[in-house]
């Protein structure tokens, strides 16, 4: 049965959802001992402290990408020593028989440059054994092992770099899996702390239980506190 992909459970950013955190951490020591009258104990507040640290220390989509791009470049490089090395010889067959016969043919890289990894790949090696099982024909225009070899080496190092580009994507794919998983959890605690800071403030104190609102990004917090301050400075006048 496939598993089904994570879906964020909130709106904002993660650095936002680990600033959010932070603040109604500071809020929640403040208030500890109402907080304990609903069973969120100190051991659960350091739980929460935990949580964010492991999600701090995640590898964010950027780093990830980046890590994928600089192998792509890498297969890429590889891929073009590959195709320089199968012209090298094509080049000799071509002399030998001419680029429209069945002998130059058989070899099969009519389409080099639009290949696919994994056509290029499989290419690579046709060329290989097809170009042995000729070599005797093809010695006078210089094909030989050595020529042959410069083949297979840039085939065994562009099959080494595509496994390793392929396994970057699937990084990539776990570890944003990951950080999803770990970002609803967080908040999700987040909600449950919010929840009983707001319960305790909502008749005592607005300014209390307004430190307990989740915004869609701390962008937008700044923004409503800061037109809340220039309210009361207008007040004060």
């Amino acid at each position: 049965m496939k598993k089904q992909s994570l879906h964020r459970q909130y709106n904002f950013p993660d650095a936002d959802l680990y600033v959010q955190c932070q603040e109604r951490i500071r809020y929640a020591k403040r208030d500890l001992v109402f907080f304990e009258q609903y069973g969120f104990s100190v051991d659960r507040l350091k739980g929460f402290v935990a949580l964010c640290d492991k999600f701090r220390k995640l590898p964010d989509d950027d780093e990830l990408i980046g890590d994928q791009m600089v192998t792509t470049e890498k297969k890429y490089t590889a891929s073009e020593k590959l195709k320089t090395a199968i012209r090298s010889i094509m080049t000799r067959v071509a002399m030998k028989y001419g680029n429209r016969s069945g002998r130059y043919r058989k070899f099969g890289t009519a389409k080099l440059g639009d290949m696919t990894d994994a056509q290029l790949l499989f290419c690579g090696r046709r060329v290989i054994r097809v170009a042995r099982q000729q070599i005797d024909f093809l010695a006078d225009v210089g094909v030989n092992e050595n020529v042959i070899k410069k083949v297979s080496d840039a085939s065994s190092a562009f099959e080494t770099a595509l496994n390793i580009q392929q396994d970057r994507v699937a990084d990539r794919d776990i570890a944003v899996e990951r950080r999803i998983e770990q970002g609803n959890k967080l908040y999700q605690e987040l909600i449950v702390l919010c929840n009983i800071g707001k319960d305790i403030w909502a008749e005592k104190d607005p300014v209390k239980y307004e430190n307990y609102t989740i915004y869609e990004s701390n962008n937008e917090q700044k923004k409503i506190s800061k037109e809340k301050q220039l309210k009361d400075a207008q007040n004060a006048e």
